[in-house]
């Protein structure tokens, strides 16, 4: 697998704060690698380093195979969570403005931004000052200028702030096509549900070290706890329940008048899905069964949780 950006053993530190400690990430080219963390974790600052706003204290960081040089700022963009428009300047001439400090030619940057402005329909705000529009209508300027020079590496800072659901739609298809298109995407949120959707990679940072890292779907794997969600249509309900408590673990239960039928969730030992199906089907019409996948945020909380225990 090639990689658009390897960072390692990055550290940092501003006076007697680590910012970052040995941190090490390897992301994929041509994917959505979810760069997540509490506050003050250490992301921004290693967003910092990856722009060459600041630089490690020690270790090293390669982009697309070389080690990261000035030259390299025109083959990324980085959409910051604090916007950077210029309030009093009209769109249009802020996009232009903007696009030729990229490296593109006042005619390149016209053609750029006449596809993107039709593309997303703002058209009929290039004569707008900035301080007309609304942070949701300033947030769509600043990601077009983000991407105009169509750079090989993409960094969004929680980039549906102030977005409505449609608008961040919009743009979270905008982020897909992209992808589809070769752009690799570091991703920075909060919102736990936009990296489900999105993020094929993830890496966790908390108290300036990197506590996980990896493809989605194998931490989920990992982070499975074998509770299961079972649907059940059955006549006598406590004689089931009182048989359960021998042999399964049920952590919750409760009855579905629409659906009539009992629901459970249940927590087995490892392989034992068969024994519990052979169960409840000699007793009961088994409905629905299936096993609860750790979304994002548990995994999220879970982990910062444990790695909070183990610093105490």
């Amino acid at each position: 697998m090639s990689h658009i950006l390897v960072a390692n053993d990055v550290t940092k530190q501003f006076g007697s704060h680590t910012a970052l400690k040995n941190v090490s990430l390897e992301i994929p080219k041509n994917s959505i690698y979810g760069l997540l963390g509490p506050n003050g974790a250490g992301k921004t600052t290693l967003i910092r380093i990856i722009n060459q706003i600041t630089y490690p204290d020690q270790g090293s960081v390669y982009f697309d195979g070389e080690l990261l040089k000035p030259e390299h700022i025109a083959q990324i963009g980085y959409l910051p969570e604090e916007r950077g428009l210029y309030k009093s300047m009209k769109v249009g001439e802020q996009a232009l403005y903007l696009a030729q400090l990229k490296g593109l030619s006042k005619a390149e940057a016209k053609k750029r931004l006449k596809y993107w402005f039709e593309r997303l329909e703002i058209g009929d705000w290039w004569n707008k000052k900035i301080q007309e529009l609304s942070k949701g209508m300033a947030q769509k300027i600043q990601f077009v200028v983000t991407v105009l020079h169509e750079p090989k590496l993409l960094i969004f800072d929680e980039p549906f702030s102030g977005f409505d659901p449609i608008n961040a739609n919009i743009i979270k298809e905008q982020i897909l096509s992209l992808k589809e298109n070769g752009t690799s995407i570091i991703f920075s949120t909060h919102r736990m549900e936009s990296v489900e959707e999105l993020c094929e990679y993830i890496a966790l940072i908390h108290k300036s070290e990197k506590i996980l890292d990896g493809k989605l779907t194998d931490i989920k794997k990992e982070y499975k706890n074998n509770i299961f969600e079972i649907g059940l249509e059955i006549d006598n309900e406590q004689l089931l329940l009182n048989e359960m408590q021998d042999k399964f673990q049920v952590l919750s239960q409760d009855y579905d008048s629409i659906e009539k039928q009992l629901n459970l969730r249940v927590q087995l030992p490892s392989n034992e899905s068969r024994d519990i199906l052979a169960f409840l089907g000699s007793r009961a019409n088994v409905n629905g069964f299936k096993e609860t996948i750790p979304s994002a945020s548990d995994i999220f909380i879970k982990t910062i949780q444990n790695k909070n225990i183990d610093h105490e």
